[in-house]
């Protein structure tokens, strides 16, 4: 049986802050908080909650009782001590509960794999609780299946954009940007991206001259009579320009070192999490390349080679030194706003040319 993994945020924010965080979590694909029904004050919301309240649509009963309740999914929170604690849940789980939270202490992994093996044939869904992004990740990877959903409190929305990523249920719109102009502009320092995992063809990391608009570069998992594949690579382009990070800031690609996290993006626009296990910086030959989004216009230095590969809207590879005026290719764009040391600042006037 396939489950739907679920990201359940609980708002650590004050009541002030609370519908505000509500619906930055909404825009960002969360669908299930942990919180009182009744803060939930916006009522075109579509995020449901989770709490010991019969007016959640994820309902927490108490140790005493078990009655199913019309309309709702039922489920009891337990704390793992022991193997016997693991038999009552699954007892528990037997009867009917639709959903177990699971609360463990010192040892993590181990309780949560056997109740995972126990479990996993029938339909009670398995949540449990994370102190922070990394521990989330781990607990939907346990035993390969994981838990259908882990409790994670937070009052940052860059530590929920970075945990979806990590769950590899970030998604980012692209488009069609319009190849406008393309130039030599003689020798230059790029940035060679080896990264610690494999990489997909149609995969590929998102670059640019501006943080707003960024080109999907491809991966070199293609070769060809005089070259081999390299499909943990990514010729990712001058040293000047953006990416973006896991958590949603962005970085140059001259800062980013061996450890640093970058995203990868498939054609679709969905986004994984992948370690960088070394970066090449070397002088070589550079093209400007520039394109148009509606009225925005970006554009990228990258390094003037066959092996330098956009993917086109058709989802077909082009290499920059095959690309044309007039040729369209994947690309993210957005309003242009300022950034502090990575960070968005949206007040901020600016512009960049």
């Amino acid at each position: 049986m396939t489950r739907n993994k679920q990201l359940i945020i609980q708002p650590k924010v004050g009541k002030n802050q609370f519908i505000d965080f509500v619906n930055q979590l909404e825009s960002e694909g969360v669908s299930l908080i942990y919180a009182d029904p009744k803060n939930m004050t916006n009522k075109k919301s579509k995020i449901q909650t989770i709490y010991p309240s019969t007016s959640a649509k994820y309902v927490i009963l108490d140790n005493k009782s078990s009655s199913k309740i019309r309309g709702k999914k039922i489920g009891k929170k337990f704390k793992v001590l022991s193997n016997n604690d693991i038999d009552i849940i699954y007892q528990s789980a037997k009867k009917g509960l639709d959903f177990v939270i699971i609360e463990v202490k010192d040892w993590k992994i181990i309780p949560l794999e056997n109740i995972i093996a126990k479990l996993h044939k029938i339909h009670t869904q398995i949540f449990t609780i994370a102190k922070n992004s990394s521990e989330v990740r781990k607990m939907f990877s346990i035993l390969d299946i994981g838990v259908d959903g882990v409790i994670f409190q937070t009052n940052s929305i860059n530590e929920v954009k970075e945990t979806l990523v990590n769950l590899g249920s970030k998604h980012f719109e692209l488009q069609s940007a319009k190849i406008i102009d393309i130039k030599e502009v003689g020798d230059g320092e790029r940035v060679c991206l080896d990264t610690a995992s494999i990489l997909h063809k149609g995969e590929g990391i998102l670059i640019g001259n501006r943080a707003n608009f960024m080109f999907l570069v491809h991966n070199e998992s293609v070769g060809s009579s005089f070259t081999s594949p390299r499909p943990f690579r990514v010729n990712a382009g001058a040293v000047h320009c953006y990416t973006i990070s896991p958590d949603g800031t962005t970085k140059y690609l001259s800062e980013l070192e061996t450890g640093s996290d970058v995203l990868v993006l498939d054609s679709k626009g969905k986004a994984r999490r992948v370690a960088i296990g070394r970066c090449k910086i070397e002088r070589r030959p550079m093209l400007l390349i520039k394109a148009k989004i509606g009225d925005e216009v970006g554009g990228i230095i990258a390094q003037d080679a066959e092996t330098i590969r956009f993917i086109k809207s058709n989802g077909h590879l082009v290499s920059v030194t095959h690309l044309k005026k007039g040729d369209s290719v994947l690309a993210f764009s957005k309003s242009a706003t300022g950034r502090h040391f990575g960070m968005e600042v949206t007040d901020e006037y600016i512009l960049e040319k």
